[in-house]
């Protein structure tokens, strides 16, 4: 349990909305009779900071609180949610989530056998609680983010235009489900971007960089961060400059490490989790125990990294994370579940049930989502794709998540010529779809690394904070498109 002691100013908070008895005992009515569910109460701060043109724009400050209520049975489910959080709003979400709508005998039982209220034993600690908002100063972030414009322009006369956000949220969330456990966690989360415009003879290009966590200000807040950023961003922008227009048409790939593993959420990781498995949506949902990629390819979903986007102490269902393989040397042996599709599917939680607010009913999504270490070097890679492109990080793609087929857009990307690294290109394209690219992945890198810590998972409409990463990989074969960028 959270020593509400250590929770700074949001200890009244904890008293006063979530451990309130009587709100929480009323909540166990509507699980009766084979009902199943929870009680989300959340409670969450935010803030977005920008410098733009050298300007310091009014900071953006939001909070947001209260309690969604589930409940399911087989395959139904219902859901009511308030931002109020009182007795009022229990009594009237427990009766729109009822399934016993009638007098029956069975009514007359919802009182009856309710379970006590038991605290779960906190046993993870993933990341530092105590790391509030307000634990640097306003003023100090200002300065910071004035700091990142003075150090970029200083770098080069060529720039046009430089950009920094700091992005946080603090959010604190209880959950009690059917059963009378109860589980708290507290959960921060930072974000620095850094994105420089350069110009060189009427040629304008664009570098980004972009990183975070779920640790405090102190963490990012420092001289070694505004260089590392500063000077990444702008390296892309002039790389950009020299690039040349990518070739078209099949050909070997070389994947970068680490953000590159966006591919493999997108074309493969959506298509793992349970709800797309049972209602068959998914190419992979007849395939288990198949062989479905190369011997080198073995995947993970991991919710236990300490500090990274994607973590999480518990999941939206007060479930512990876990370490979960899902494709381990090319075959396919597991899926990322939530309560509902895992007692639908006969199976067993992963700990990957989650949802953006307590305005949302929780459904099985990813956490950090990775390819493991192989054993070649990259030089080996090289050499073996001979003739191809070398994409070392991705931007923006679009994905069929029922087919696996994805397009996605090369943000930093060279030419290979006879086995070496030549020229930067601009406007590639990767075509193709996750069933055949997971067999088409014939040599992974040992140089294994997870992204900085930026990715934002979209599905039907709800959008969680998330992990990827992969080693560098080398795929044999696959459709490079281009452009005219």
């Amino acid at each position: 349990m959270i020593d509400c002691k250590s929770l700074n100013k949001s200890c009244d908070f904890f008293k006063n909305i979530y451990d309130i008895s009587a709100i929480e005992q009323t909540s166990l009515e509507a699980f009766h009779g084979g009902v199943l569910g929870e009680l989300f109460v959340e409670y969450k701060e935010g803030e977005i900071l920008r410098i733009e043109d050298g300007v310091v724009q009014a900071p953006n400050l939001n909070f947001n609180q209260g309690f969604g209520l589930r409940t399911f049975k087989d395959d139904a489910s219902k859901y009511s949610y308030s931002s109020t959080i009182d007795l009022s709003s229990i009594k009237k979400a427990v009766e729109a989530v009822n399934f016993t709508s009638d007098s029956s005998s069975d009514n007359q039982n919802i009182r009856l056998g309710i379970p006590k209220i038991h605290t779960s034993a906190k046993t993870n600690n993933l990341y530092d609680a105590a790391k509030f908002i307000d634990s640097i100063s306003l003023a100090k972030k200002i300065e910071f983010l004035r700091e990142i414009d003075a150090y970029a322009r200083s770098k080069s006369d060529n720039i046009r235009q430089v950009i920094g956000v700091l992005a946080s949220t603090w959010q604190a969330v209880s959950i009690l489900t059917d059963s009378g456990k109860k589980s708290y966690d507290i959960r921060p989360l930072v974000r620095l971007t850094v994105s420089i415009i350069v110009e060189k003879n009427g040629m304008l290009e664009s570098g980004m960089q972009s990183g975070g966590g779920r640790f405090g200000y102190e963490t990012i807040i420092n001289d070694k961060t505004k260089i590392a950023y500063v000077d990444e961003a702008l390296r892309q922008a002039n790389v950009k400059l020299s690039a040349v227009k990518a070739p078209v048409g099949e050909m070997p790939v070389v994947l970068g490490n680490a953000w590159t593993g966006i591919l493999l959420h997108e074309a493969v990781g959506h298509g793992l989790e349970g709800d797309a498995i049972r209602k068959k949506t998914s190419a992979f949902h007849n395939l288990l125990g198949e062989q479905i990629g190369s011997a080198s390819v073995t995947v993970v979903d991991d919710g236990t990294i300490a500090n990274r986007r994607g973590s999480l102490n518990i999941d939206d269902e007060g479930n512990k994370t876990q370490h979960n393989v899902l494709i381990e040397k090319g075959k396919l042996v597991g899926f990322m579940q939530d309560r509902m599709n895992a007692r639908l599917m006969n199976s067993q939680t992963t700990g990957n049930g989650r949802r953006e607010s307590y305005e949302c009913t929780p459904m099985p999504r990813m956490t950090n989502t990775f390819m493991l270490a192989g054993d070649a070097s990259f030089d080996e890679m090289l050499a073996k794709a001979k003739n191809g492109i070398y994409a070392k990080t991705f931007s923006d793609g679009q994905v069929d998540t029922a087919s696996g087929k994805f397009v996605f857009s090369a943000s930093e990307a060279y030419l290979i010529e006879d086995g070496k690294i030549t020229s930067p290109v601009k406007g590639a394209m990767l075509i193709g779809d996750g069933p055949s690219i997971l067999k088409q992945i014939s040599m992974v890198g040992a140089d294994f690394s997870l992204d900085n810590g930026v990715g934002t998972c979209g599905k039907d409409g709800q959008w969680v904070p998330v992990g990827v990463g992969q080693p560098s990989a080398l795929i044999d074969k696959i459709t490079v498109g281009g452009s005219n960028i």
